[in-house]
């Protein structure tokens, strides 16, 4: 019989599932996402839209709002469509994505969605519609 200073103890560690584990490794690299919340200015915006480096501008207006003018090379999508329309944003969820409506309501909840289907660089546009209008920046 060993004695109580030979034994070893034993120490139960919690088990981390291994999709847990390879969810942080996947998200480690795919290299710098968008903070939750982040923004992107008007400024910025118009300028990589005129450098040709501009992301995806998601228009989650509905079709009436978009017909009346929208920013260029922007896809519509309304908000209320857009968990069954994924399929149209096309790239990678890790392209950068950014959203705007009139005023940021409809924005907000289209990012939700977004971030539930896993989309991880997803960027709100400062002042949406209204401010880049009031701005004075380009409208097709």
């Amino acid at each position: 019989m060993q004695s109580s200073s030979a034994r070893t103890t034993r120490v139960l560690m919690p088990r981390v599932p291994a999709i847990f584990a390879l969810s942080i490794i996947f998200l480690l690299a795919c290299g710098p996402a968008a903070e939750p919340g982040a923004v992107i200015s008007r400024e910025e915006l118009s300028r990589r839209l005129e450098a040709g480096d501009a992301p995806l501008v998601l228009d989650v207006r509905t079709a009436d709002e978009f017909v009346s003018g929208h920013i260029p090379g922007a896809v519509n999508i309304p908000h209320d469509e857009l968990a069954n329309r994924m399929d149209e944003l096309g790239g990678a969820k890790t392209d950068e994505i950014v959203v705007h409506c009139r005023s940021g309501r409809r924005a907000a909840m289209a990012e939700e969605v977004l971030a539930g289907a896993g989309y991880t660089n997803v960027r709100d546009l400062e002042g949406h519609m209204q401010g880049w209008q009031d701005a004075g920046l380009p409208v097709e």
